[in-house]
């Protein structure tokens, strides 16, 4: 049986080529990068761990408000950004000084490490966590170990 993250790491795999949609989490069909979460949450766990919140694009930025940050750290195991491991969620501050509110999956590591994320314009792809996305990394997170 393959090691957890490499389970995540492959169903994330599953997702690339989802166009992007705001507010979608729905393989194939359409998905926003926290959709894609929520997909990968639901097939390792049930049931999504709480109702969603409407959210707009901005993600509470006018109020300065960390509500991704705390919703994660809500449901999954915070770790130090610098403890990069694949399967990691990874929380990303699209500018400085902005609230954290892009997140990937953290798929290869090493010289050219990658992540899977949904991007606007681009939908769910596969991308080098190159220096300008890895600047952007504020906080990184584990699946809990319980799965269904």
């Amino acid at each position: 049986m393959p090691a957890f993250e490499d389970e995540i790491v492959q169903e994330a795999r599953r997702w690339v080529g989802t166009p992007f949609h705001h507010r979608a989490s729905a393989c194939g069909s359409g998905a926003d990068c926290l959709g894609l979460l929520r997909g990968l949450w639901r097939r390792f766990y049930g049931a999504e761990p709480a109702p969603m919140p409407p959210y707009t694009r901005d993600w509470s930025e006018a109020a300065g408000q960390e509500h991704l940050w705390q919703g994660l750290a809500a449901h999954m195991v915070e770790k130090p950004a610098s403890s990069a491991r694949r399967g990691d969620v990874i929380l990303m501050r699209m500018r400085d000084k902005g609230v954290a509110k892009h997140l990937g999956v953290q798929s290869s590591l090493g010289s050219q490490p990658q992540f899977i994320h949904a991007f606007w314009g681009h939908g769910v792809v596969e991308s080098a966590l190159s220096t300008p996305w890895a600047r952007r990394v504020v906080a990184r997170f584990e699946f809990p170990d319980r799965r269904v």
